[in-house]
């Protein structure tokens, strides 16, 4: 049978890591409401980051091709994090590193060619 008061430490930093959590969040909403802070103005209600009305809707959708070009820069941004550690470990780990690495780096170029045939690149 399993002994579960082991569990019991992590339980209790679990609950306080919740309990302050959520009074970090709910507290200074509750403060500033009873500190007399929540007073909304016409004023404080307008447009504060480039100091002029929104041309459209702030909820337009953004064309596809956006989505694709940074969804590729996250994935070469990730071989770049994989590659340079592995190019400083690369001659300890040996031969099946080394392979290991070319076969991932294979994938990534099918996929680049994949993405530039289709046109996700194509700006217009």
């Amino acid at each position: 049978m399993v002994d579960l008061s082991q569990y019991l430490p992590i339980l209790m930093f679990l609950g306080i890591a919740l309990i302050l959590s959520c009074a970090f969040v709910f507290l200074p909403m509750v403060a500033s409401r009873f500190t007399g802070a929540h007073k909304p103005t016409p004023e404080k209600l307008t447009e504060y980051e480039c100091g002029f009305p929104a041309f459209e809707d702030s909820r337009s959708q953004f064309d596809v091709r956006f989505y694709l070009v940074a969804i590729l820069f996250i994935i070469f941004d990730l071989e770049a994090a994989f590659l340079y550690p592995w190019a400083v470990s690369v001659f300890d780990l040996g031969w099946e590193a080394w392979f290991a690495m070319m076969i991932f780096l294979g994938i990534l170029a099918v996929g680049l060619i994949y993405e530039w045939k289709k046109g996700a690149l194509d700006w217009e």
